[in-house]
């Protein structure tokens, strides 16, 4: 009778072959070949427990140990001679890793020129708009053209460059909304009102920041709105869904109603009071003022009065627009004084607020107060020269006389306390009597 194997635990059907364990090299820190796949066999052990030195020699494969040791040495020798070939020439070598990497991924390095490519494709769109039109147009004139860059995580205007710079891996929708925020920043900038609101007192700066960061969404918006009735779809649909919404709403009513509304400004002026209403101004009222607390550097305003009347100018400026009428001129006068605009509605802020405006009144006050005291108060300190003030006495007893207004009724008691006098309302005044002494023998 013929044995058959177990089907568990058989092994005479078929022996189960196992795949060798390939291994991998690296040569002082590089790759220097496609493949690094050398071998099957590994060519350094860890170290373990070995049994007894009787059963040494029962082991298999020991005695072909020393032949597999000079095999080594020789592959180790020939890769130390690769090695130093390479070392002569570390361009070659990195120029040759260069090309084996794009074999081996397929992707083609960038280059610097690459990196910074011209943004048409987003350019091409936003020429639907007439608005962003104007804008890009406006950015040519000046030398300011739009790229694309790594180098940003969104989109920015370069003022030292003369770049618009978007990220290209940004989705389209997001890309044409970008780069109508940085290329109305740049009308701000031309048109002199991009001013940092730090430069104005803090109240104003709260105002100015709000207004220029509101101008910036209201040309996003109004663009995206013009692209929409352009055929470009996608880019208002975008708005509607994102935390533009609010705002989105507040312009498609007014421009649902009357068309010319984009033109005279009515629809961004609506836009403008639903971005004072929303939490926007919480979130940039916090950041400028911990901007504040960070550095107040000085303040180009010495007056307050000053700082509100450029604020009036500048926001009636900020409202200027490619085509069209003015859509904050009607209404620069009540926005620098209506709380919806001004006031900061959350807690926290307004502390703070509260606390850099005392903490700036303080010091101007201390400054002031020192000036005059090095200017004209030499009569006041005590010691001083002073026409009514007597000789030092052999005691070195020093006494100033300060005459007082009339009807003050205050005298200086003896024991240092200022008392009401008896002589309250006398004509005559009275005088205050302060006494110093000096280094007498008595003092």
């Amino acid at each position: 009778m013929k044995k058959t194997p177990d089907k568990e635990t058989g092994t005479q059907r078929g022996r189960v072959h196992r795949r060798p364990c390939l291994l991998a090299y690296t040569l002082n820190n590089t790759q220097p070949v496609i493949c690094t796949l050398v071998a099957d066999q590994p060519y350094f052990y860890m170290e373990d427990d070995l049994p007894e030195d009787d059963d040494l020699l029962e082991l298999e494969g020991l005695v072909n140990l020393e032949n597999d040791l000079i095999d080594l040495k020789n592959k180790m020798n020939a890769y130390e001679r690769l090695s130093k070939s390479f070392e002569r020439d570390p361009a070659k070598r990195l120029e040759d890793f260069r090309s084996e990497a794009v074999a081996i991924t397929g992707n083609k390095e960038k280059t610097e020129n690459d990196i910074m490519q011209p943004a048409d494709r987003v350019t091409a769109i936003l020429n639907g708009s007439r608005m962003a039109k104007s804008l890009i147009d406006f950015a040519h004139t000046h030398s300011v053209f739009i790229t694309e860059s790594d180098q940003v995580s969104g989109a920015r205007y370069d003022r030292e460059s003369g770049k618009i710079l978007i990220h290209p891996n940004l989705a389209l929708e997001e890309q044409c909304l970008l780069t109508v925020r940085e290329l109305r920043r740049h009308w701000q900038h031309r048109k002199g009102v991009l001013i940092h609101p730090l430069t104005f007192y803090p109240d104003q700066a709260i105002l100015i920041n709000r207004a220029q960061i509101a101008d910036t969404t209201i040309a996003m918006v109004r663009a995206a709105w013009e692209l929409q009735l352009a055929g470009h779809r996608s880019v208002w649909s975008y708005i509607e869904n994102s935390s533009l919404s609010d705002i989105g709403r507040a312009f498609a009513r007014e421009a649902f109603v009357d068309f010319r509304s984009l033109a005279s400004g009515k629809a961004s002026s609506a836009a403008f009071e639903s971005w004072f209403l929303s939490e926007r101004c919480r979130h940039q009222d916090k950041k400028l003022i911990q901007a504040m607390l960070a550095d107040q550097q000085g303040y180009v305003f010495t007056h307050e009065q000053a700082s509100r009347n450029v604020s009036i100018e500048l926001i009636t400026t900020l409202g200027e627009q490619p085509f069209g009428k003015n859509y904050l001129a009607p209404y620069a006068q009540m926005i620098i004084g209506d709380p919806i605009f001004t006031e900061v509605r959350d807690r926290s802020n307004a502390n703070f607020l509260w606390f850099i405006k005392f903490e700036r009144s303080f010091r101007e006050t201390e400054q002031a107060l020192q000036s005059e005291e090095g200017n004209d108060g030499s009569g006041i300190l005590p010691g001083s020269t002073h026409p009514d003030q007597s000789k030092a006495d052999n005691h070195g007893v020093v006494s100033t006389i300060i005459p007082l207004n009339r009807g003050s009724g205050l005298i200086h008691n003896g024991d240092g306390r200022l008392g009401r006098s008896g002589l309250e309302g006398n004509a005559a005044g009275t005088n205050v009597i302060h006494v110093r002494f000096g280094k007498g023998k008595n003092a």
